[in-house]
């Protein structure tokens, strides 16, 4: 069984692969014009630092660092998450009757039959690449308990992200079009996830720790390896809450999505 269900989510894979690069050339431009569209805002923040030298006590290779966590998770999330984030296409135009009429699971279809390349590679190369430039300059002390720290965080920064992305889709057997919801609580959320928490008003933190769960992202593991002032304000046990907070809010999401699936009707075409 086992055996089987990983055969087929390597034809899948190759699939899409060969689907995405069917045209190398199109393919690299595309990756590329991912990658420096996202670079746009670091380098603005970059020149704005250099003038200013530090946002709360972080200066500009360790804003460099939180935005690496950033886009690292994103990129190895969208190539697991892809389905879900154009979920609400795929009812609108009657794609999910198909999955239904398959013998597979719902979600593992949704999960490996599509997978953004394009933007897991803009990304992905994006956060390599500032976790490179910055890693060696903030003073972090590699040892073997921080890699795996490191490794752990990014786990649970890709499932808190792909947890959301799966909530939103969920709703979309409700409400079939949630695109200003996905604005609202992952994009411009995201947004905010760049900077470090302390320097937003009250009311965004919250959002940023308690709804939309951003900080544990990036914000708490960057605190983990630096360990900067402004660190005093949150409780110590969040810069150990990344992993499980994904687990856990990856489960209650497919609890909601499976309760939700009782409910579905058609859309049509």
């Amino acid at each position: 069984m086992i055996r089987d269900v990983l055969h087929l989510i390597g034809v899948y894979t190759k699939t899409i692969m060969k689907s995405w690069f069917q045209y190398k050339v199109d393919a690299v431009l595309r990756s590329l014009a991912v990658f420096l569209r996202e670079s746009t805002g670091i380098i603005v923040v970059y020149f704005t630092l250099l003038k200013f030298d530090t946002l709360n006590g972080w200066n500009v290779y360790e804003l460099l660092f939180l935005f690496s966590l950033l886009f690292v998770t994103y990129g190895i999330m969208i190539l697991f998450f892809t389905g879900l984030r154009d979920f609400g296409g795929t009812v609108r135009n009657g794609g999910f009757d198909r999955y239904i009429l398959r013998p597979r699971g719902l979600l593992f279809q949704i999960i490996f039959v599509n997978a953004d390349w394009f933007a897991a590679i803009g990304h992905g190369g994006l956060g390599i690449v500032l976790f490179l430039i910055s890693a060696s300059k903030v003073g972090i002390v590699w040892s073997f308990d921080k890699a795996m720290y490191y490794l752990f965080a990014i786990f649970g920064g890709v499932l808190i992200q792909g947890a959301i992305f799966l909530f939103l889709a969920t709703l979309n057997i409700y409400l079939l079009e949630t695109g200003s919801l996905k604005e609202l609580f992952y994009w411009n959320a995201r947004k905010f996830a760049g900077y470090p928490l302390s320097i937003f008003h009250k009311a965004i933190q919250t959002v940023m720790l308690y709804v939309v769960p951003f900080a544990f992202v990036n914000y708490f593991p960057a605190q983990y390896l630096l360990r900067k002032e402004d660190m005093a304000a949150y409780p110590e046990i969040f810069l150990y809450l990344t992993p499980a907070l994904g687990v856990a809010m990856y489960l209650l999401a497919y609890v909601f999505w499976r309760f939700s699936l009782k409910y579905y009707k058609s859309s049509g075409n």
